[in-house]
């Protein structure tokens, strides 16, 4: 079966930035709805579009088309005493960037010194040329059920209150452009 619109892609692969330092190599295959549901990089579904189970390519995507160029608007230096304690590096909250525009954006706690707070808005990979070595491994059409709600369900794929184990922590979840908790 060849990859199109609302067929669900089962693809493993591995994250690197452009000089082939490796970021994540995929514990688990991405799963993906197909079809401009915004469940992947766009680039990444333009380069699976009718291909068949057993294709292998590298692709590198720029900023541009992957989490965008950093923006230093987006960091800002926070009173300690504003933010919740215990307070360590790599927590993240939700919050609005002054200037930049209306929508939340999750800041993380990038540093801390004394009563000062770095926190960044940034995407980890802003900025980042990133190449993704991907290897389809199955391909299957969707269910009516996942076309409707613009998301795969079952293995890998995004539940509703159905308790498998899975988290939005799993490894390989946050390369889909689901919303950050």
């Amino acid at each position: 079966m060849k990859i199109a619109k609302d067929t669900v892609v089962t693809v493993n692969y591995k994250l690197s930035d452009a000089q082939n330092n490796l970021i994540e190599e995929g514990s688990q295959p991405m799963v993906y709805l197909h079809g401009g549901y915004e469940n992947t990089l766009p680039k990444i579904e333009e380069e699976l579009d009718g291909k068949e189970k057993g294709y292998s390519s590298t692709i590198q995507v720029e900023p541009e088309d992957a989490f965008g160029d950093y923006d230093p608007a987006l960091v800002k230096v926070e009173d300690r005493k504003r933010l919740p304690e215990p307070l360590e590096v790599g927590m993240q909250f939700e919050g609005v960037a002054e200037g930049v525009d209306e929508e939340p954006t999750i800041f993380t706690v990038t540093d801390i010194a004394d009563d000062k707070v770095v926190l960044d808005g940034n995407h980890p990979l802003a900025g980042m040329a990133l190449r993704f070595e991907l290897s389809v491994i199955d391909v299957r059409p969707a269910t009516e059920e996942e076309v409707a709600h613009g998301h795969v369900h079952g293995a890998h794929g995004h539940h509703h209150g159905e308790d498998e184990g899975d988290d939005d922590s799993e490894p390989g979840d946050h390369f889909r452009s689901q919303p950050l908790h």
